[in-house]
């Protein structure tokens, strides 16, 4: 039996959540063009950019890809398939593990450059430093999933909480399966939906509008700027230095 509070928590903050996320980034797109950026800062420090950027970047993204298999596809698909339980759960611990690992060091190398070079934390904001600790919630606690789930509890979530967020799409709720779940899975679950409700206020909303050719795009050449005054052709003669003249 479900009570009130597993109701609010697995029913009504997830379905606020969507509706923040879909119509937030409708009014951040409407009315907010110019700020729908990833507010580079690549032209300050790129030595720990170069390191934490493609660490934190291909991380999550393997663990985006990790998590459409467990929660969007079902069990049984993958046992059709010739997918052994064994072979999904090993799996699922190591290259999980890999990407969550991954993508907490680069996302902690981001951390300390925007922390230790002055213009880039000039550049951060508050809502910047609120997404990066949601972020490091999320990752975190799903890297414990990984320990509790797979290592300890031995709880498969793809009977229980895999279940309960197909539900939510397909409006077949199973609030009580959430309900049942380890507590790092609870917390994990409701941080990624209250991220997903702040998503559309970071820079965060850059994903949607990513050019995928950017992975393979030429370096980008900077000239230094020519040092005689004015904008005129040099001319053979005295050029003016300071207070005297040099032929």
């Amino acid at each position: 039996m479900t009570t009130t509070l597993g109701l609010v928590l697995w029913v009504i903050v997830p379905y606020a959540c969507i509706a923040v996320f879909v119509v937030g980034h409708y009014w951040r797109y409407r009315y907010d063009k110019f700020g729908w950026t990833t507010l580079s800062s690549q032209l300050y420090e790129s030595r720990l950019l170069r390191w934490g950027s493609p660490l934190f970047h291909f991380g999550i993204l393997a663990v985006f890809l990790g998590h459409v298999m467990g929660l969007g596809i079902p069990k049984s698909w993958t046992e059709a398939i010739g997918i052994s339980e064994g072979l999904y759960h090993f799996m699922a611990v190591s290259i999980g593990a890999i990407a969550g690992f991954c993508t907490l060091v680069g996302m902690a190398i981001l951390i300390y450059r925007r922390r230790t070079v002055g213009p880039v934390f000039s550049a951060t904001t508050r809502m910047d430093k609120l997404m990066y600790l949601a972020l490091a919630v999320v990752i975190l606690l799903g890297l414990a999933n990984t320990v509790v789930g797979n290592i300890i509890d031995h709880y498969d979530y793809r009977e229980g909480v895999s279940v309960w967020f197909r539900g939510i799409f397909r409006f077949d709720l199973h609030p009580d399966l959430m309900a049942e779940a380890p507590l790092t899975f609870q917390a994990h679950g409701l941080a990624a939906f209250l991220l997903f409700a702040l998503w559309p206020f970071t820079r965060l909303v850059h994903v949607f509008s990513a050019p995928i050719g950017y992975l393979w795009r030429p370096y980008v050449l900077y000239r230094s700027r020519d040092d005689h005054l004015g904008g005129r052709p040099r001319h053979r003669g005295w050029e003016h230095v300071g207070e005297s003249y040099r032929r």
